[in-house]
């Protein structure tokens, strides 16, 4: 049998997410003996072309031209999945949705004119239909193994989509809001970090965007009456989620 062809792809972004896939080292090798690159310009500028069997996806789309390109690739692939924060959530570059465009373009572009962004950024599945989403900022180096495991034997990967305050119990952190008063997002964000800034100290940012249970307006109200002001709670969830649908719903509501 033929190997699947995979093709990864990159929009508005970091490039965070192929570094992910990058870092896989050994584990990707291996993968390599299962399927043919076809197309992967941060690991190598040789391109075979489509069709695809799997297209990973990064990055948000903010352009004309990369919504031609995104349909394009969607028509090409017989799999799509949206990598990453920005391709599932638009990711930090969607933070001028929440301002005009004409400033930011000022404040950039000596002659702004020049500059033909759309005038929101979006994620990938605003444009086309996408089949799976792998979270993260960057997107979690386990759950991108899982993924190809069930991937290659047929299978659908399942993630959890609980709150990463499960991860900080099962790594014996004690709660940074209860104890310390810290903002944190962890009760209504999707595991899969391993609780990474709560074991540090530090409040959880919402990068895996929000679990399958959050109830934001509890929450945020609870937040707010152990004097946590509504300015910095909106500046949490306007972060690398901030066009999820719940984080979007609260964000437009409160401002």
């Amino acid at each position: 049998m033929s190997k699947p062809r995979l093709g990864v792809f990159k929009f508005s972004s970091c490039d965070g997410c192929q570094l992910s896939i990058l870092d896989a080292e050994d584990e990707l090798l291996e993968l390599l003996d299962r399927v043919e690159l076809a197309d992967f310009l941060e690991a190598s500028s040789a391109s075979a072309g489509a069709p695809y069997d799997v297209a990973l996806v990064e990055g948000s789309i903010s352009t004309e031209e990369e919504v031609e390109r995104i349909i394009r690739i969607r028509k090409e692939s017989k799999m799509l999945v949206a990598l990453g924060a920005c391709a599932t959530s638009g990711g930090l570059q969607a933070l001028r949705n929440w301002s005009r465009l004409g400033l930011f373009e000022s404040a950039v572009y000596p002659e702004p004119k020049v500059a033909r962004g759309l005038e929101k950024v979006l994620p990938i599945s605003d444009f086309v239909a996408v089949d799976l989403e792998l979270r993260g900022c960057p997107v979690s180096k386990a759950q991108l193994l899982q993924f190809f495991a069930a991937t290659l034997r047929g299978a659908k990967p399942r993630f959890p989509a609980s709150a990463v305050c499960f991860e900080c119990k099962r790594a014996g952190n004690h709660c940074l809001v209860v104890a310390g008063g810290t903002p944190c997002l962890g009760p209504v964000t999707a595991s899969g970090c391993g609780a990474l800034c709560p074991s540090r100290g530090r409040g959880c940012y919402g990068c895996f965007g929000p679990s399958d249970d959050a109830n934001l307006d509890s929450y945020t109200s609870w937040l707010s009456a152990h004097k946590v002001d509504r300015s910095t709670i909106g500046l949490l969830l306007k972060g690398a989620n901030s066009q999820s649908p719940e984080f979007r719903r609260w964000i437009e509501k409160n401002g």
